[in-house]
């Protein structure tokens, strides 16, 4: 396969491109909370061991590739909610799979 340009970097297969948009320790947490349920910044804090900063990173990476919506109310105090677009609920079954292969290795 040749390598593509996507947004500015170069790949060198399409699989590089996926584990670059949802691999790493916490975008798959992340979009696995989203599921099922819109839910609050706060609500996603209750991940264990994420720091705020990194939420933070990871949901504005997800929101920037396309997989996650985030909307901002404009009340005192603010609230913001985060849910899956329709590429965040397509990419599920794929995470789904990664994640029931990761119990399966774990109970080995």
């Amino acid at each position: 396969m040749p390598d593509f340009i996507y947004r500015g970097k170069v790949y060198y297969n399409p699989v590089q491109l996926v584990m670059e948009q949802i691999g790493g320790v916490w975008k798959m947490p992340i979009l696995w909370r989203l599921k099922d349920q819109t839910m609050r910044y706060s609500e996603l804090r209750k991940i264990p061991h994420i720091s705020d900063k990194m939420l933070t990173s990871q949901l504005r990476e997800l929101e920037a590739d396309g997989y996650v919506h985030r909307e901002v109310y404009a009340v005192v105090p603010p609230k913001t909610e985060y849910s899956l677009t329709p590429k965040g609920i397509e990419i599920m079954p794929l995470v789904a799979q990664i994640r029931d292969y990761g119990i399966k290795l774990m109970n080995e």
